[in-house]
């Protein structure tokens, strides 16, 4: 019995041995565009069978009774049509088996009869529905539905793509792909030694420029290069224990809501700044950036009450003097302006100016403060893949209109700012949404992260955090966690005392891990010690080993250490 169990245990290990060599590689291709013609299925269709539908509908049939066709391109490429659609749910669509705890990543092409419509992609599964993408198909062209989903229960399912309008929708090159949570995490592994880590040589020289060898080498992380941060409330001006706690972490803020036209002109033309004066001035005394939120919001119940009522002419005046006030202000001093908040889900401004009012702010913004980010700033596009407004196409199709208004070229240094307001993450939907967004080629901010309280709080925290650490296309994560006596806003990382919540352990714990730890080591024959590094800032301690003398430098690590610049000379 001992040596069944034995053979049993090695069958086992062989097995994730295999698993772990043949482990597919993640494909972070997406599109942004519509396309004349579908590209090829991800994974060649992953457990999706006949997914180009090269074998007319085998393997498909109709769902919610409707009537599903094949339909042809005059290139001959095939595709699967439901037709005479009276019912949202009346679509294509595929039985599949998921396993479970497994992550999945779909991807389809898309296309409707006539018009514009919104489609989501939907796994039916025993009693529950799961929304696993959404994109804003169109006629004519392709579009492409990239999401996922995890699988927390074996079983049968059915795949099925759902639209509010009647049109026909179409549907070609789908694919459905598998991977265990030992294959995510190497992809993690695989991205942030290729996006967050360099390999950088130092060479030990004497004041001959000989090599040094047996140099003793000491290399210490001062500074993350990667932007972590949390929100900041106006209550660490006067709180030295949030000070010290808050100051020793992170390495750049947004004011919660400090800096907002509410607060900062509560009455019409009584201005004050001083708060978010102090909370700026405190923030450059740590070395820790800033970002700049916001200057309008397109909310019409977060508008200063004064603001709401008044006439054309007047709103005008006003707008126009809130931007000049508040970015001549600090013009220079942050990294970042969220320039219209939230709009995708509200137009207070475009109901009163038009379609293009964001746009216009945008253009004026970049005249005032040319060399920050101008961010949009929207919740939903990762968080809620069932929410229509602000599915990644959606996002990125407002972003690109406010790029070409004119004087809004690429050199007006746009920026996609996610909220990441999360109750329980969809992680395969994270990587796949960012997947679309990176498609923009402009820098991606986690902006206001935060999770609904709940037993798996701070699980779901770490989750959502590696998850978009570890995408290449992220240039930085701020936490939605200021502190407030009363209660933070939907999660604190501490208690009122300052010790940390499980939260905030999460957080420690991940920045400790995006750190390099301390080298020491020796350099080798010809002067040379190699280290990979995490980007930042360095101390590097280089010791004679004959002279016994010591040389104390500063050495930086970024995207832009590669090649030739990877290489440091330390004379001794």
């Amino acid at each position: 019995m001992g040596r069944a169990l034995f053979l049993s245990l090695l069958w086992v290990a062989m097995l994730s041995a295999a698993r772990v060599v043949q482990a597919l590689p993640y494909d972070y291709s997406s599109s942004s565009e519509c396309l004349p013609e579908p590209l090829e299925s991800h994974y060649g269709g992953g457990i999706i069978r006949n997914s180009d539908f090269s074998a007319g509908l085998e393997g498909w049939s109709s769902f919610g009774y409707g009537v599903v066709e094949e339909g042809a391109s005059a290139s001959g490429n095939r595709y699967g049509v439901a037709r005479n659609r009276t019912r949202p749910y009346q679509s294509v669509s595929q039985k599949v088996y998921l396993q479970n705890d497994t992550h999945y990543t779909l991807s389809a092409w898309l296309q409707v009869s006539d018009g514009n419509a919104d489609i989501r992609a939907v796994v039916k599964t025993n009693g529950e529905f799961i929304h696993a993408g959404g994109v804003e198909a169109r006629s004519g062209c392709w579009s492409i539905l990239k999401g996922g989903l995890t699988a927390a229960a074996a079983g049968p399912a059915e795949l099925y793509f759902e639209s509010n309008a009647t049109v026909e929708v179409w549907v070609d090159n789908v694919s459905l792909q598998p991977f265990s949570q030992e294959e995510w995490a190497a992809h993690h592994h695989s991205a942030i030694k290729k996006s967050r880590k360099k390999t950088v040589r130092l060479r030990a020289r004497d004041s001959t420029g000989k090599p040094v060898p047996g140099a003793q080498v000491g290399i210490e992380h001062v500074r993350s290069g990667f932007p972590l941060g949390s929100a900041m409330s106006a209550e660490i001006l006067h709180n030295p224990s949030y000070q010290s706690w808050f100051t020793s972490r992170f390495t750049v803020t947004t004011f919660e809501n400090e800096m907002k036209w509410y607060s900062t002109e509560r009455v019409q033309g009584r201005e004050d700044y001083s708060v978010p004066d102090a909370m700026l001035r405190l923030a450059k005394s740590h070395g820790i950036a800033v970002r700049g939120h916001n200057i309008f919001w397109d909310q019409p119940s977060q508008q200063p009450g004064w603001v709401q009522s008044l006439p054309y002419p007047q709103l005008r005046a006003a707008t126009a003097r809130r931007i000049k006030s508040v970015m001549s202000r600090y013009a220079g001093q942050v990294i970042a302006w969220d320039v219209v908040n939230e709009n995708l889900h509200f137009s207070f401004y475009e109901n009163k100016f038009g379609t293009d009012a964001s746009a216009a702010f945008y253009r004026r913004a970049h005249q005032m403060d040319s060399n920050a980010l101008m961010s949009m700033n929207e919740f939903n596009t990762l968080e809620q893949p069932g929410d229509p407004n602000a599915v990644p196409g959606k996002y990125l199709g407002k972003l690109f209109q406010i790029k070409k208004f004119p004087g809004n070229t690429n050199d007006g240094r746009m920026a996609i700012g996610l909220e990441g307001h999360f109750s329980t993450p969809n992680i395969p939907y994270i990587r796949a949404a960012l997947d679309t967004m990176s498609k923009a080629g402009v820098p991606i901010w986690l902006t206001e992260i935060d999770v609904a309280p709940g037993p798996n709080q701070a699980a779901n925290l770490e989750k959502i955090l590696r998850e978009v650490y570890a995408h290449p296309a992220v240039h930085g994560i701020i936490l939605w966690t200021a502190w407030h006596p009363q209660g933070c806003y939907v999660m604190c990382l501490t208690d009122n005392g300052f010790r940390n919540l499980p939260t905030g352990d999460v957080v420690d714990k991940l920045i400790a891990e995006w750190q390099t730890r301390s080298h020491a080591g020796v350099a080798d024959a010809d002067g040379y010690y190699e280290a990979e590094l995490f980007h930042g800032d360095y101390k590097v301690t280089v010791t004679h080993p004959v002279a016994n003398s010591t040389v104390v430098q500063s050495l930086s690590v970024d995207t832009e250490t590669t090649g030739a610049r990877s290489e440091f000379t330390i004379h001794v």
